[in-house]
C-alpha cells in the first residue's frame, strides 16, 4: 500500500494568513493530510516567520473539510504545560470533527528556553515527557485529574469539551530511548529520517501496525539552480543532526553551525528542481523503511502556488503509483 502524502504548514517560513490559504489549497489539489510545525522561533533569521501554530490550526479546521490535521510536533514539557496542551488538542478535535492528531516530542532548546527555565539534559527531558504524556492521556478521559509527579503537578483539572473519540497521540522519536517511549505511549510514531531500525524498534516494542509519520523537504522550482540556492539559504540549518539541533538556543547559533554547509551539501539531501522521479525515490526510501505517511515541505513560502500546481498535475499522480 502506498504511503499517504501530506502537506506541511511550515510556520517558520510562512505568514499566518498564507498558512491557512495554503492548507485549503492542499486539500483541493489532493494531499492526504496536513501537518504543522509548532515553534517559537524560526531556525534561521532568513526564514522570517513563526506564528502561533494553534491559532493557525483553528482556522485550518474551518477552511478544510476532509483533511486530517496534525502537529509535527508540539513539546508539552516547558513552553506549554501538559494540561494546557490537552485542552488545546481536545478543542482541535472538536473543531475538526475528529480530524486532529496530536504530535508530541521532547522539544528543542530553540523554542523552550523562552520561558527562562533553562534547558534540561536529554534524560531529564524524557522523564518530563513521560509525565506530560500520562497527564494528557488522563485528561482525555474526561474526568477530574489530580497528579503529583517529579516534574509536573495538576490540581483537579477537567476538560469539558472533548471530541467523540480521544485525540490520537503521535510520539516523535530519534533513537532507542525515545523510540521505546513512542511504542509504550503513542498511537503512532513520528521520525524525521527514513530509519528502518527505529521503525523496527517501535514495532517490536508494541507499535506494530500503528502509523509511522515521516517528513521530506523538497525545493520545487523550474530552475534547478534557483531551487538549490533557495534550499541552501533557508534549509542549511538542517544538516547539523538532531543531537546538535536540539541543543542550539537561537537562530544565530543555527546560522553559525551551518557556516561551512555548501549548496551541494543541501541538494544532496533535498530534491531541488522539477524532477518528479527524484522526489518519488526520496519518498520511496521512507516507504521501504516502513513509513505509512510522508509529509512534504516545500521550501520557500513565495513558491507555494507553483508547487501546488506541479503537485496536482505531476507529483501526486506519480506518488500514487509507489
Amino acid at each position: 500500500m502506498a504511503a499517504k502524502i501530506g502537506y506541511t504548514m511550515m510556520c517558520e517560513q510562512t505568514p499566518a494568513r498564507q498558512l491557512v490559504k495554503d492548507v485549503a489549497t492542499a486539500e483541493q489539489v489532493g494531499f492526504d493530510y496536513a501537518v504543522i510545525s509548532d515553534h517559537y522561533f524560526p531556525w534561521l533569521e532568513e526564514m522570517g516567520h513563526s506564528p502561533y501554530a494553534w491559532s493557525v490550526l483553528g482556522a485550518a479546521a474551518q477552511v478544510t473539510r476532509r483533511l486530517p490535521l496534525m502537529t509535527y510536533v508540539t513539546c508539552p514539557i516547558m513552553r506549554y504545560h501538559p494540561a494546557v496542551v490537552a485542552q488545546k488538542a481536545a478543542t482541535m478535535g472538536v473543531l475538526s470533527e475528529g480530524r486532529f492528531t496530536l504530535g508530541l516530542g521532547a522539544g528543542e532548546n530553540l523554542n523552550e528556553h523562552v520561558t527562562g527555565q533553562g534547558w534540561p539534559s536529554a534524560d531529564t527531558r524524557h522523564g518530563m515527557f513521560r509525565e506530560a504524556v500520562q497527564i494528557i492521556r488522563e485528561l482525555f478521559e474526561g474526568e477530574y485529574v489530580t497528579y503529583r509527579g517529579e516534574f509536573f503537578d495538576v490540581d483537579s483539572a477537567k476538560l469539558f469539551d472533548l471530541p467523540d473519540q480521544p485525540v490520537p497521540l503521535a510520539i516523535a522519536a530519534s533513537g532507542g530511548q525515545s523510540g521505546r517511549i513512542a511504542a509504550e505511549h503513542g498511537d503512532a510514531l513520528v521520525a524525521t529520517d527514513p530509519d528502518s531500525d527505529l521503525v523496527r524498534l517501535f514495532s517490536g516494542e508494541g507499535g506494530r501496525g500503528k502509523p509511522v509519520y515521516g517528513q521530506l523537504a523538497i525545493c520545487y522550482d523550474p530552475d534547478a539552480e534557483a531551487a538549490k540556492e533557495r534550499a541552501h539559504r533557508l534549509w542549511r540549518w538542517s544538516l547539523a543532526g538532531w543531537k546538535v539541533m536540539a541543543e542550539l538556543p537561537a537562530p544565530v547559533n543555527f546560522a553559525a553551525s551551518a557556516q561551512t554547509v555548501r549548496p551541494e551539501d543541501v541538494a544532496a539531501k533535498v530534491p531541488c528542481g522539477s524532477d518528479v522521479d527524484a522526489v518519488v525515490e526520496a519518498v520511496r526510501a521512507y516507504a521501504d523503511a516502513g513509513f505509512t505517511h510522508v509529509a512534504l515541505v516545500q521550501i520557500g513560502h513565495e513558491h507555494q502556488d507553483s508547487f501546488f500546481e506541479w503537485s496536482e498535475k505531476e507529483l501526486l499522480p506519480a506518488l500514487s503509483n509507489l
